[in-house]
């Protein structure tokens, strides 16, 4: 069965790092459009953040401007998320997702009734 789980959220102040993990499991993340999504509390929808085609090309929502990078190693099959200068406006918990039915291809933007699996998240909270 296909799965993927999250780790390494915890708190942060504005300015600082985090690095969130997704293993995956059932799949080769490689293979297929992979992403990372937010929501913050009380928003009733999630926010994509950034995306892994393939071919190794990303893209970032218009919010992140060079803060964040998503990279994937297929040697542990993890997707990985590297944020800097983080905000207070971060805080969300972060979802990684997989759309398996796109040959590898990311719709930009993507929204998240396109994604096919979830992981459970993982919570990041920023302090100002």
């Amino acid at each position: 069965a296909v799965k993927l789980v999250e780790s390494g959220g915890g708190s942060a102040q504005a300015g600082g790092s985090l690095r969130i993990s997704c293993a995956g499991s059932g799949f080769g993340l490689s293979s297929y459009c992979m992403a990372w999504f937010r929501q913050h509390p009380g928003a009733e929808r999630r926010e994509w953040v950034a995306a892994i085609e393939s071919d190794g090309s990303t893209t970032y929502g218009d919010f992140v401007k060079g803060r964040f990078t998503i990279s994937q190693e297929n040697a542990n099959n993890t997707l990985y998320l590297q944020m800097n200068s983080l905000k207070f406006e971060d805080t969300a918990m972060y979802y990684c997702a997989a759309e398996v039915s796109s040959g590898g291809y990311c719709y930009i933007p993507l929204v998240d009734d396109a994604m096919d699996y979830w992981g459970k998240g993982t919570l990041v909270a920023i302090s100002s």
